[in-house]
């Protein structure tokens, strides 16, 4: 049973205000026996921030639901910090560097120091929190909560913020409900013409889904296409291999090149490709990383990629066609998608 003061705090955060993370002694007293507040997991990996000093990037009153694929959800109380993402570290090197969720009650609101240099400071302690008072007790905890009971072919089967978001997020926030677009603006998450624009494309493309459900083919518009008007062709994906490496140079092909890659699921070998990644294409950015093993958030199980999966360095989705999401998750990319190009001068 939840107990605690602390359980029902409401900061009413916006982006841009300074917040510490609670120690692990508040942080306990906020989590039930599962190591989750209102379902959403405090992983081991937060610990390393406790004591530590952020700036809010994005108030998390809603998100997307990739794992059933309902829509928008809604989020209580909850925020993402500037920067601050998963390392994978405690659920054996996942790569997916998702953004955390922080619920409220697990900070405080600060004052921000500026350093003599005019530059708000990151302060706290920087070593792993479990030197922290109390994180002794709370890490068993956060370990245990990481794991759900194991497969039946024996593999290990995680949990973590990606796994359990749809229990965090019990109710659907229909797209026609304008109290979440004024909170997109009101919370500094957006401005008045992107979230006009995601939901003007969110009205059309119900338009085209109610559409394609109850008219004939020859009365759809653009083929009954929902926005971006992606459409696969490919009955065998092609792949190419060319060895990108952390810090190369690429270009996102053209739309026309990227499409003809992708099967009518508008996947390439798994991976999909969508309306917000194409916003990319042609823009030229830096390989991050490449990745190798990442959680399957429907499945718990960690998937290992048998093709590239490449990371490009600023680029994630931006819920430019999706309800200005703020989740901001990291896009994956086929080599076949890029092309290195020579460094300038």
């Amino acid at each position: 049973m939840q107990t605690g003061e602390l359980v029902s705090t409401t900061l009413n955060l916006r982006v841009g205000d300074r917040v510490e993370v609670r120690n692990p002694e508040e942080i306990l007293a906020t989590l039930d026996e599962n190591g989750t507040l209102d379902a959403m997991p405090f992983m081991p990996e937060m610990l390393h921030y406790c004591g530590r000093q952020f700036t809010v990037g994005k108030v998390a009153h809603k998100t997307c639901d990739t794992i059933s694929g309902t829509g928008i959800r809604r989020m209580d109380n909850a925020v993402h910090l500037t920067g601050v993402r998963c390392n994978g570290r405690d659920h054996d090197g996942c790569q997916a560097a998702c953004l955390i969720y922080w619920k409220t009650a697990w900070l405080k609101k600060v004052e921000p120091v500026i350093g003599s240099d005019g530059v708000i400071e990151d302060t706290g302690p920087t070593a792993r929190g479990v030197e922290a008072p109390g994180a002794d007790r709370l890490l068993p905890l956060l370990v245990i909560g990481s794991r759900r009971p194991p497969a039946e072919d024996g593999a290990t089967v995680y949990a973590c913020q990606a796994t359990e978001l749809v229990r965090a997020t019990p109710q659907r926030l229909p797209y026609r409900q304008m109290s979440q677009y004024v909170q997109d603006v009101r919370s500094g998450n957006a401005g008045i013409w992107w979230v006009l624009r995601a939901f003007l494309v969110g009205i059309f493309n119900r338009a085209q889904d109610h559409s394609t459900r109850r008219l004939p083919p020859r009365l759809w518009f653009r083929g009954g296409l929902r926005w971006g008007f992606l459409k696969g062709t490919a009955t065998k994906t092609p792949t190419r291999h060319v060895g990108l490496q952390p810090g190369d140079l690429v270009r996102v092909r053209s739309k026309a090149e990227i499409v003809a890659t992708l099967d009518a699921n508008l996947k390439n070998r798994g991976m999909g490709f969508d309306a917000e990644m194409a916003r990319f294409c042609g823009k030229t950015a830096r390989v991050l990383r490449r990745v190798d093993n990442i959680v399957d958030e429907r499945t718990g199980r960690m998937l290992v990629m048998k093709n590239p999966c490449i990371v490009l360095d600023g680029v994630v989705c931006e819920g430019a066609y999706n309800a200005s999401c703020p989740r901001a998750i990291t896009s994956y990319w086929r080599e076949i998608w890029l092309e290195r190009i020579e460094e300038p001068g």
